[in-house]
């Protein structure tokens, strides 16, 4: 069941930049619900649009020509409406996030205790900061966090820095965490304790997780809802089950199928042909067709709308009853 006043509701969301190549419609109208109880996925091929969606919820991102349109609404505040000095209160306070690559976010001549104390002391009162940077760490599973609150970035593991990154974006108990392919780096033992340590955080701190990824496998093991986007669109969502199990969209079916499978290891991996399209160049008519297997004529010139094919699942799909 959905919540009535989600913690996190987009509406019409377009990050456009305008360049000598023209105007890149980044992204281009998305709609998107998060509820206070659960991690909610935005998944896609690289260059679809999903890390900048998710930095403009914050107005964190930054180009050319920028301009963002369309409604955010986060723990019941319009954020268009706010100020610069507005947003800043927000984030890390209320919104917080944790990017792809711990090592490029971290400053490397700063010891990792004091980058956390820094979101503590911008935004939270409390007397004792240091044993603050202490209990976050050990909250995040960092051994000995008394000495190693005084090391370096470069002095961590890849899994330990992005547990330093999880205890920073906890700092200020926000209400929405925004995990930007949080594993991207890892091998999969250490991607395996990242979610679970961030459940297992969702759970006690009662904290929204708006998951950006490319993985549909660990979609399936982290999310109950998914996002699919593609070229500044949203192609399909729903529950994991209902989109994952019962894919209404091509697109979908592509990146389900480029999943390995481990039960299957003679199976041939298959891959969606072509390339995500410029966004500066965008087709005409539905924005998939030129990789789609299913394309008709009509796709091509006629971009479809959402539709609805099950309790809370939709698609934006011409041709989505070949494929139920």
């Amino acid at each position: 069941m959905m919540d009535v006043d989600p913690i996190l509701d987009v509406r019409d969301l377009r990050v456009t930049f305008r360049t000598e190549e023209g105007t890149i419609r980044a992204v281009d109208g998305i709609d998107l619900t998060v509820n206070g109880d659960e991690t909610v996925a935005l998944v896609g091929e690289s260059g679809c649009g999903k890390s900048v969606a998710s930095l403009a919820l914050a107005r964190l991102v930054a180009g050319p020509g920028l301009k963002i349109t369309g409604g955010v609404r986060l723990a019941g505040r319009d954020l268009p409406g706010l100020s610069d000095r507005e947003l800043r209160r927000l984030r890390g306070a209320t919104i917080s996030y944790i990017f792809q690559d711990p090592m490029a976010s971290l400053n490397p001549v700063k010891p990792v205790g004091a980058q956390i104390g820094e979101a503590i002391r911008l935004h939270r009162k409390v007397s004792d900061i240091d044993s603050e940077v202490v209990r976050l760490m050990k909250l995040v599973g960092l051994p000995d966090p008394e000495t190693r609150r005084k090391a370096y970035p470069h002095q961590f593991s890849g899994g330990m820095q992005q547990r330093v990154m999880i205890a920073m974006a906890l700092a200020c108990c926000p209400k929405v965490l925004v995990a930007d392919e949080p594993t991207t780096a890892l091998d999969v033992t250490i991607q395996a304790q990242i979610f679970s340590l961030l459940a297992a955080l969702r759970a006690e701190l009662k904290m929204a997780v708006l998951l950006i990824t490319h993985n549909l496998g660990l979609v399936a093991q982290n999310a109950q809802r998914v996002y699919v986007m593609y070229s500044g669109r949203i192609m399909e969502s729903g529950s994991c089950e209902a989109v994952l199990r019962q894919s209404a969209h091509p697109y979908t079916r592509g990146l389900l199928a480029a999943v390995p499978r481990l039960r299957h290891s003679q199976e041939r991996m298959t891959g969606i042909e072509g390339t995500v399209p410029h966004p500066a160049h965008l087709p005409s008519g539905c924005r998939f067709h030129p990789r789609c297997p299913l394309a008709e004529e009509r796709c091509r010139i006629v971009e479809p709308e959402m539709q609805t094919v099950g309790e809370g699942h939709q698609t934006r799909c011409h041709c989505w009853k070949q494929l139920m």
